[in-house]
């Protein structure tokens, strides 16, 4: 009987979302705006009232007419000024009736008005084409573009605005250098990496991936400071600008942790004037667009009757031909054996000859049909036959898919004034992937507070919450032989049984294995995952005479999680002994703090300097705790509520704590002369805990050196606005490790020992033993870059273009290597090897038109990174002649892991497939062991080939497989991106915006193309295959192997092909409409936009097989987006 309190029946059965933790922080945090709001106030500055005569007010409008909030409003030659309210109007009392009137706002041109004795004024500003005065975040710091040394590419996400990106991810897709994964989850997301693969070690979990991975990916700055959690706490509504730090002079300011790249993310502040209230909605419609196919009932029954079919292909003796019906005993000179009896025109042969190929005995009392399921193998099991015979099926891959609907909610109240900058956002997020139960939510909120105490201090704080669903139960879809794939079942699988139930063995109980649906397994399951986050940053500083500024700056982190996953043994499937409660637990708690002092002072207007020194530390604790909780008695019907009687023999009980710490000295100068000549200066001294007791430390030094050649009174070139060329050297480390103790000694249980007590009894007790050699001298990986930067402008900078050329080396990687048994360890962390990247970016934005009713903006972005091994762990080869003579030698390789010396990490090392077999070959083929529909393997090595004699005795040289047979056939990962974005402004009021991009050069080894489908006796057990254009004597295609094929002996059973990875998306297409402001003026609205956009519009890939595997990016699944968005502001 089954419990109620406890079994779900829904397939998507989680459980629900606890919204009173988030409705009360949102009080809270609604609370402590309002206490903030008491401070606002929008007086100007002013000087002393018996000095000033005159007050004029103004209206400032964009160049579209809409009101300009935060405008400076600044009487020329003195320090009076103001800012325009919420409406853009403002008002300033002036010293002269005839004053200038300067007005200045970031991104809009500065404008200059004579007043002339007016005392109103309307101003319209416009846009700035130039990008100079633009400001960019350089970490610990800000910095003008014109003033940068450095390679920093700025992003903003408010051109994606009307696509809705939900992640972080999304915004930087498309960036040049920047590789961004393509997640196709309800989360969403994606790997990030910057300049390709920096080190052979990547930190994963998992040793068999041996790419990517934490140790690879960039480091993450919020708000100035180091963020430790995922990009999924950050909603993307909530950043104002990201700032992507590339080579070593830009990101050396953050030593240890800068080797692959540093992405610093600001969020959104308040604008002066009246408080502003955003909302926006989203209702996104996601569908799978691409994954792999399996057949239909007829499409399965075809591939069954070739399958079977293809069991008789042979010579014909008579003929000297290839065909079918030759081989075998059981379809032997019967052609058409296995064909529907409803097609044998094609065999020339009618039902009745047809039905005689067997003995009457086994076709009496059965139907034409019956006897065909059985050939076919259908009778494996009776439910089968039976549904077969019924029409009875049912389409797997639709109930392992659906349509997933999906809402992002977002609200923002934000304002300013001379002394408090506040926002404040709510955001809530549900999302469901294509993939049946891939759910996914988020309630993120967020408060930003600055306030100017005083003329000398300035206090803020940043509070970032997450409460998040990290986990769910979805249909196995694993494609590998031995795995659960309920895509998999067989169309004449049962999916409900009589009752209206689920059916628990769908291909019937005479298959033992895989024989798997989700929808009844689900009714057993309990699952809650999730994260609770709660990251914050308090800032404090302190302006000094001469340009002189402290800061303080504290960023605690606070990070719960929790796991808790019930399987009932109420389920026939699964035994008590391995079926119960895995519950874990585990709090992290981190902290990075730094003391600032910034000089930043200007001499006789032209040498101006600023200098930075930094002190910080740091500190990160874990704590884990997980339970196995198995065979709990007398009954499991509390879930994993109650696991106090488990039974002990059969559950576990695993524990993890660590703790790091780190510390560091920084010193940075910047000088400018002129304009003209920039210099950029850094050293940093980072300490960290999980190095050797020897080298906890490391220096890491930087320079840059800009020349800004337009600024030269010699360049009269008129074209260019902007020419600068920027050079730039400098050292990073790399300390993201998978386990912070690498460099300890490691105590581990291997099992128990046999002892004899007092007494003679025996005795089994545990023991720890050490599996790694401490290392006291292991040191920071050290990665050197060079950078060689052009800054282009033409036009007024309505045409802009960066080049940069790169060159980085990675030394002293951090590897395990494998140590002799004698030493009694197994392995010792060390420093090894090198890697190389070098490559050159290219991005290029232009304003193409730009017309009262029209705009059209285009950005390209182009990148090239050239990865390779320089050396490994040092250990020397011979190079040996044809002969066999040694004539010098070389750095080993590490065939094992797939690294060699001179050739990307990525590599793909394998056996070349040149083709396949076909039926006129079948003398050629028979001398490698093969038969037509056989993969054709490249024989490159030939000296180790041996004599043979074919069977009409004529000798020929039989080709041996083995490794010096394989070539180089590639690199997995790309090595050219494009990028390509359109922006159209229609009529003031659309906005329409189309971006694609691009991967290049990406190839891929998969092994389906061999169709060896009864591995694990799929084909036996009557599962279903993926669709796929296989070789048959009727299909003699030279792209995929015959059912059941082989590779030539010496060689895998199925030898991977080679697939071009390549591809063309057309990543989004967004349109946006704005009501006019004259509509919305009457109902104090200040704007309402509506927008609709489409994700993964279309994709071209450079292989045509690659269709049968589903996304080239991804691999496999691709979902498409539909949106539609509103916007409104108060």
């Amino acid at each position: 009987m089954k419990n109620h309190f406890r079994i779900k029946k829904s397939p998507n059965g989680v459980s629900q979302f606890n919204l009173k933790k988030k409705m009360m922080l949102f009080c809270i945090l609604f609370s402590l705006f309002q206490i903030s709001g008491y401070a606002i106030s929008s007086k100007s500055t002013t000087v002393s009232s018996n000095v000033l005569q005159t007050e004029i007010k103004g209206q400032v409008n964009d160049e579209n007419g809409m009101p300009l909030p935060g405008v400076t409003v600044l009487e020329k030659g003195s320090k009076n000024a103001t800012l325009t309210d919420f409406d853009g109007k403002f008002a300033l009392k002036v010293e002269n009736a005839n004053s200038i009137v300067v007005l200045s706002f970031l991104g809009y041109t500065t404008t200059e008005v004579s007043l002339n004795g007016k005392t109103t004024i309307t101003v319209k500003m416009q846009k700035a084409t130039t990008s100079l005065d633009e400001v960019v975040v350089v970490g610990y710091g800000k910095m003008k573009k014109k003033d940068l040394t450095g390679a920093i590419v700025q992003v903003t996400p408010d051109r994606l605005v009307n696509q809705n990106p939900q992640t972080v991810q999304d915004i930087l897709r498309g960036t040049p250098g920047v590789r961004v994964g393509y997640d196709p989850s309800a989360k969403g997301g994606g790997n990030i990496q910057i300049r390709g693969q920096t080190s052979v070690y990547t930190a994963n979990s998992d040793k068999n991936v041996k790419t990517g991975g934490p140790h690879n990916s960039p480091l993450i700055i919020l708000d100035g400071m180091q963020f430790y959690g995922e990009l999924s706490e950050i909603n993307p509504d909530d950043i104002a600008q990201l700032d992507i730090l590339k080579d070593a002079s830009a990101s050396s300011v953050y030593g240890s942790r800068a080797a692959a790249g540093v992405i610093l993310i600001s969020t959104k502040k308040g604008k002066t004037g009246k408080p502003m209230v955003n909302f926006t909605t989203n209702t996104t419609i996601s569908n799978k667009s691409a994954y792999r196919s399996v057949y239909s009932p007829e499409g399965y029954l075809k591939y069954r009757e070739d399958w079977e079919t293809a069991q008789t292909y042979g010579v014909n003796t008579a003929t000297g031909q290839y065909e079918a019906f030759i081989a075998g005993t059981v379809a032997n000179g019967k052609p058409g054996y296995f064909s529907n009896p409803n097609d044998l025109s094609k065999w020339d042969i009618t039902e009745t000859q047809w039905l005689a190929y067997q003995p009457a005995t086994q076709t009496n009392g059965k139907s034409s049909k019956e006897v065909w399921g059985a050939r076919l193998g259908l009778d494996f099991d009776p439910s089968l036959m039976a549904n077969f015979l019924a029409d009875k099926t049912h389409d797997w891959s639709d109930s392992s898919f659906r349509t997933g609907i999906n809402h992002d909610n977002n609200l923002s109240i934000s304002g300013a004034s001379d002394r408090v900058n506040y926002y404040m956002s709510f955001g809530y997020l549900t999302s469901e992937g294509a993939i049946v139960g891939n759910d996914y939510k988020t309630a993120r909120s967020n408060m930003k507070v600055d306030a100017k105490i005083t003329d000398w201090l300035d206090l803020s704080a940043n509070v970032n919450f997450q409460d998040r669903t990290d986990g769910d139960v979805t249909p196995s879809l694993d494609t590998r032989s031995g795995s659960n794939n309920m895509m998999r079942t067989s169309p004449f699988g049962t999916f409900i049984d009589a009752n209206g139930n689920y059916e628990r063995q769908p291909m019937g109980k005479n298959v033992s294995g895989q024989n798997y649906n989700y929808y009844y397994e689900r009714q057993f399951i309990e699952k809650e995952t999730g994260y609770v986050t709660l990251n914050s940053i308090f800032n404090a500083k302190v302006t000094l005479p001469l340009g002189i500024t402290y800061s303080f700056n504290i960023a605690p982190r606070y990070q719960f999680f929790h796991d808790r996953y019930f399987r009932s043994t109420q389920n026939p499937n699964w035994p008590a002994a391995t079926t119960g409660v895995n519950r874990k637990s585990s709090t992290r708690f981190d902290y990075n703090l730094n003391n600032t002092i910034t000089w930043d002072y200007t001499i006789a207007q032209k040498h101006h300097f600023i200098a930075t020194f930094v002190q910080e530390a740091e500190e990160r604790r874990y704590w884990l705790d997980e339970t196995d909780a198995y065979n709990i008695q007398p009954s499991d019907a509390l879930g994993f509520h109650y696991v106090n009687t488990a039974t002990m023999a059969n559950s576990a009980i695993r524990s993890n704590d660590t703790h790091e710490t780190a510390d560091a000295l920084m010193a940075r100068l910047f000088y400018s002369y002129d304009n003209r000549y920039m210099l950029t200066a850094t050293i940093r001294r980072d300490g960290y805990s999980a190095f050797g007791a020897s080298n906890p430390y490391a220096v890491f030094p930087s320079f840059g050196v800009a020349w800004n050649f337009k600024n030269e009174k010699w360049f009269n070139w008129e074209a260019m606005s902007t020419g600068k060329l920027r050079l730039s050297w400098g050292q990073n480390g790399n300390r993201t490790l998978e386990d912070p103790y690498v460099s300890l000694a490691n105590l581990v249980n291997t099992g128990t020992m046999g002892y004899l007590d007092p007494s003679g009894k025996a005795l089994e007790i545990k023991y720890l033993a050490l599996d790694r050699m401490a290392n006291p001298n292991l040191v920071w990986e050290k990665t050197t870059s060079n950078n060689i930067g052009l800054d282009l402008g033409f036009l007024r900078d309505r045409i802009t273009a960066t080049l940069d050329f790169y060159k980085a080396s990675t030394r002293n990687m951090i590897m395990s290597q494998s140590l002799p048994g004698f030493t009694g360890f197994s392995s010792i962390a060390t420093n090894l090897g090198e890697v190389q990247n070098k490559g050159v970016e290219m991005s290029l934005n232009t304003l193409n038109m730009k017309k009262p009713n029209f705009e059209w903006r285009t950005t390209l972005g182009i990148s090239y990174n050239e990865n390779k091994i320089v050396s490994l762990y040092g250990n020397m080869v011979d190079i040996k002649d044809d002969s066999g003579n040694v004539i010098g030698q070389k750095e080993g390789d590490d065939s094992a892991n797939g690294w060699f010396i001179g050739r990307p990490i990525t590599q793909i090392w394998d056996y070349k497939i040149t083709g396949i077999w076909q039926k006129d070959e079948w003398k050629e083929a028979q001398k490698y062991g093969q038969r037509p529909g056989d993969p054709k393997v490249a024989n490159s090595y030939t000296a180790d080939d041996v004599d043979a004699v074919d069977a009409d005795g004529n000798a020929y040289k039989k080709a041996v497989y083995n490794e010096k047979d394989k070539q180089f056939l590639g690199n997995s990962n790309s090595p050219v991106q494009w990028s390509l974005r359109n922006d159209f402004k229609i009529y003031k009021n659309w906005d329409l915006g189309i971006s694609m991009y691009s991967n290049v050069g990406g190839k891929s080894l998969d092994s389906n193309y061999m169709n060896t489908f009864n591995d694990s006796s799929l084909y036996k057990f009557n599962f279903n295959p993926y669709v796929n254009p296989y070789w048959t004597l009727d299909n003699p295609t030279n792209k995929w192997a015959r059912l059941d094929a082989k590779g030539p002996a010496g060689t895998p059973v199925a030898p991977g092909r080679l697939y071009d990875r390549s591809f063309v998306r057309l990543d989004n297409i967004s349109l946006a409409y704005t009501l006019p402001r004259d509509l919305l003026d009457k109902v104090h609205i200040k704007s309402i936009k509506i927008y609709a956009s489409v994700q993964n519009v279309a994709t071209w890939a450079a292989s045509k097989e690659w269709k049968y595997y589903g996304d080239p990016e991804t691999g496999g699944l691709a979902t498409r987006q539909f949106n539609l968005g509103f916007n409104f502001q108060l």
